[in-house]
Order: structure tokens, then sequence, then C-alpha cells
């Protein structure tokens, strides 16, 4: 993972290299394909174990931009904090960890 640490805590933006950012955004934008067709796939009345199974992989392929995602932020971001004392940012990757298990 290609990450510049993440900024103060007053801006709270993250720095990731170009190819991070490059990979992510293909990665969005095929999802993005994909639910254009899930759209479609509706409209067309398709059989609706295959508009399933469809969703699924649009919500598998949206999983792994989170994990890139987490992993850059776990690397950088939480590990920056750690080191300047500021233990809380622990908690605060525990509530996300939570969000992403609910799905």
């Amino acid at each position: 993972m290609d990450h510049v640490a993440c900024s103060d805590e007053q801006v709270r933006k993250s720095h990731h290299s170009d190819n991070v950012k490059k990979n992510l955004v293909t990665r969005l934008n095929r999802i993005e394909g994909q639910i254009r067709g899930i759209k479609g796939l509706i409209e067309r009345d398709t059989y609706c174990d295959d508009v399933i199974t469809q969703i699924s992989a649009t919500q598998s392929a949206l999983n792994s931009v989170a994990k890139i995602l987490l992993e850059g932020h776990m690397k950088t971001c939480v590990l920056d904090r750690i080191q300047e004392g500021d233990t809380e940012v622990l908690d605060e990757v525990m509530v996300t960890i939570q969000k992403l298990m609910k799905k």
C-alpha cells in the first residue's frame, strides 16, 4: 500500500498515492457499471435469482474497496496517531470495523 500519512485532526483527509487512488477509482467505476447493470436487469424483469447474484458480486466488490481503504488507514493514519500517543483512534477503528461487519 502506497500511502502518505494522514494529515492533522482538524482537516482529517487521507492522502493516497496516485497508484492507490487510480486503483480505487477503477474499482468504483466498475462497481458503478455493475449497479447500472442491476438496474437494467430489474427493468427487463430478469429472473430474481440472477439479479441477486449480481447484487452479491457488487457487494463483494465494494467490500474489496473497503478492505483496501481499511488496510491503508491502519498502516498510516492509525499507526501515526498511536505513535503520537493518541490511543482513542483504536475506538474509532473498532466502530469502523463493526460497521463493516454488519454488512
